[in-house]
């Protein structure tokens, strides 16, 4: 999958989740909208519920399965969860890997 569709995929499932939430992601910032973190809107729940949706239109678009929340993704300087561009960063490193 090229980055644009990573990005595409991830704004799809979050679109989806926004309707389960009181107060919806903004995702009017494209590859740059917050996701997890400062400024994001997101509680650990919703996170993790999401993260786990994105794990498999993953799989179901590529027929690869990939776990988002391990320890390389947790011992990174830089949050790979913290906007849409960083999380299809790093789900493009792992489908490469």
């Amino acid at each position: 999958m090229t980055k644009e569709e990573l990005i595409s995929l991830i704004t799809t499932q979050v679109q989806s989740y926004n309707d389960n939430l009181d107060e919806p992601v903004d995702l009017s910032a494209g590859a740059d909208s917050v996701l997890f973190g400062e400024g994001g809107v997101l509680t650990s729940v919703d996170f993790v519920t999401l993260v786990l949706d994105i794990e498999e239109a993953v799989e179901d678009a590529t027929g690869k399965s990939i776990t988002l929340a391990d320890e390389r993704a947790m011992s990174q300087k830089h949050s790979p969860f913290r906007t849409v561009g960083s999380l299809a960063n790093y789900i493009e490193e792992l489908l490469e890997a």
